[in-house]
């Protein structure tokens, strides 16, 4: 299925199944995700992946870019950004749905672990070893880059977009969002 909905996002995606990369170090199956996209008003006439909703903060035109590399032994995701207000700290997170024409319409963080009577977000596991943190500041020139690494993967289709936030940790208005193929763990 992840292969078919990275097909749909057309040249700007690349989906990679295979042996670890380098030939070693990891044992088994990996899978990388790549994606770019700029950023437009959710009105905009070109319809984008990448949906701005503060244009003083996310310009239309910025840039994203999300790679994920999924395996056996869990998660890398790499966000890369252009275009955004230099010297600007965001805060940045997986969340569990597709962008849409509202902010809230991405849902929740993806959390790891959760209370399974309140399973679509809470406030008790919010922090960066439970969730995919990308936070960052923006460089004199509007660029910015985060990483981070996680000894588990992400189950299948609870995590969909990257959303950019006013400020960084685990809260803040929502000021833009990505719209993500991820990849549940490639079996070892």
């Amino acid at each position: 299925m992840v292969a078919g909905m990275v097909a749909a996002l057309g040249a700007a995606a690349v989906l990679v199944t295979g042996g670890a990369p380098g030939g070693g170090g990891e044992a088994g199956e990996v899978e990388v995700v790549r994606v770019e996209a700029d950023f437009a008003p959710p009105s905009a006439f070109v319809n984008s992946e990448a949906k701005t909703y503060d244009m003083d903060l996310v310009p239309a035109g910025a840039h994203i870019e999300v790679a994920q590399v999924a395996g056996a032994g869990g998660n890398r995701i790499t966000l890369r950004v252009d275009g955004l207000r230099p010297g600007y700290a965001y805060g940045a997170h997986v969340h569990q749905k597709p962008c849409g024409a509202l902010p809230e319409d991405a849902g929740g963080h993806y959390q790891h672990r959760r209370d399974p009577v309140q399973p679509s977000h809470d406030p008790a596991y919010v922090n960066p070893r439970n969730e995919v943190w990308l936070d960052f500041t923006a460089d004199r020139d509007g660029r910015g880059n985060a990483a981070a690494r996680h000894g588990w993967g992400f189950r299948a289709g609870q995590a969909a977009s990257v959303v950019l936030h006013r400020q960084q940790g685990g809260a803040g208005d929502r000021l833009a969002c990505f719209s993500v193929p991820f990849s549940p763990p490639a079996r070892g």
